[in-house]
């Protein structure tokens, strides 16, 4: 029987998980796996396991509703607030600097030359994460097949992600094939499911709704977008980020499209979930917009709409984990979504790489058909070299993340000065 641990130990140990937190979720992962389960028995190894099986099949960031779930587990509805706020708070301030410095100083030449480094290093690390997730989600034929027709739907035909992913789930869970299903275990003591939701949803969405009556209408439409976002994010940032860039900057023009990919370079220098990409586009479109106090406000919305449905999903879903376990066409349909979400990431793969390395593109339109076509003649030779760069790094030389964002960045801006 392990002794839950007390206030002042869970704040100090998952201060420190918020602030080692670099380098993607499997790093950041193994780095609770470390700190709850090989150094201090606070979890055993069936239920980390478990718990990080519930949480990727959640929408959100697995690894900070992971964090909560640890911090329910121990301490309850308090642990989770305080696991999960000090996983996401390091990185929230980091970003908030980093948006204010950008927003002053990102167009100086050398600042941009320092950008393009991290830039060429993200298309390396965003095809890293797509090789993993497809080795795990791509375990059968159908599965290929999802994951082609997703990669066709949103960069053929530019169908919405959240469309594609239904479609993913109703297909899985339409196609599940008949099993055994073991009972149902018996139903936690607590609060009931249906209080719990009412609380978190009223909690989630009432400043949303107050935006929407008082204003500003700026921080109003980023709120409902952000939380739409929370509801189809499933397999992490990587997968939404196209969705993303469709809205804010296609549809709503809050931000440029060559400062949405500025936005993810940042967002992976910094701890915590990639998912504070979000909080980057938002103060930037709030700074655009009105200065330094509409980008901390629109930050602080984005943080709210993003993270509060964390922790509805967590201490909704936790109580439940072996019964949720248990259901087949759940299991199947969330399979389903995982196979599409590896066609959704090829596609910010190809996205990301065509904007980084030319300067123009234009788009070929055959019937419902638009697909990106590069300007050959506008290639960039130093943003192509340090791609192979980062590439040597990290796939040659297995380095890690943040040394080869560092020394990327610091290429770049030597090639600047030549």
């Amino acid at each position: 029987m392990v002794t839950p641990p007390d206030t002042r130990a869970l704040i100090r140990v998952f201060g420190r998980i918020g602030l080692l937190s670099f380098g993607g979720p499997a790093a950041q992962i193994a780095v609770m796996h470390r700190e709850l389960v090989e150094e201090r028995p606070w979890l055993d190894e069936p239920t980390f396991l478990r718990a990080l099986s519930l949480c990727m099949l959640l929408p959100g960031p697995e690894a900070m509703q992971l964090a909560a779930y640890a911090g329910w587990r121990l301490r309850g509805v308090a642990g989770g607030l305080i696991a999960g706020l000090l996983f996401v708070l390091p990185g929230a301030a980091v970003i908030a600097v980093l948006v204010l410095l950008y927003a002053a100083h990102g167009d100086l030449p050398l600042v941009r030359a320092g950008f393009t480094g991290i830039k060429a290093a993200v298309i390396v690390i965003v095809l890293q994460a797509l090789v993993k997730i497809a080795r795990k989600a791509l375990t059968r034929r159908s599965a290929w097949g999802l994951a082609g027709a997703a990669f066709l739907a949103i960069f053929a035909f530019n169908l919405p992600f959240p469309a594609i992913i239904a479609a993913a789930a109703l297909w899985g869970a339409l196609t599940a094939a008949p099993r055994e299903v073991p009972p149902a275990p018996a139903s936690p003591a607590g609060p009931a499911p249906l209080r719990v939701a009412a609380l978190w949803m009223a909690l989630w969405l009432g400043p949303l709704i107050a935006l929407s009556v008082t204003g500003p209408q700026l921080l109003a439409d980023l709120g409902w977008f952000f939380a739409r976002l929370a509801v189809v994010s499933f397999g992490g940032a990587y997968a939404v980020l196209a969705y993303m860039t469709q809205t804010v900057v296609q549809e709503h023009g809050w931000i440029s499209t060559a400062q949405m990919i500025d936005a993810l370079g940042l967002a992976e220098t910094t701890p915590g979930p990639l998912i504070l990409v979000t909080q980057f586009v938002a103060m930037l479109a709030g700074h655009l917009a009105g200065g330094v106090g509409l980008a901390l406000a629109a930050g602080a919305v984005a943080l709210w709409a993003t993270f509060v449905p964390c922790f509805l999903w967590i201490f909704l879903a936790g109580p439940y984990l072996e019964q949720i376990s248990a259901r087949p066409r759940l299991s199947a349909a969330l399979e389903a979504i995982m196979a599409a979400v590896v066609g959704v990431i090829l596609n910010l793969s190809i996205w990301f790489a065509l904007h980084v390395l030319f300067a123009e593109l234009g788009r070929l339109s055959t019937g419902p058909l638009m697909l990106p076509v590069p300007r050959w003649e506008s290639l960039d030779p130093a943003a192509l070299g340090l791609a192979v760069l980062a590439g040597l790094l990290m796939l040659g030389l297995r380095l890690g993340m943040v040394p080869t964002l560092a020394i990327l960045a610091g290429v770049g801006v030597i090639l600047g000065l030549a």
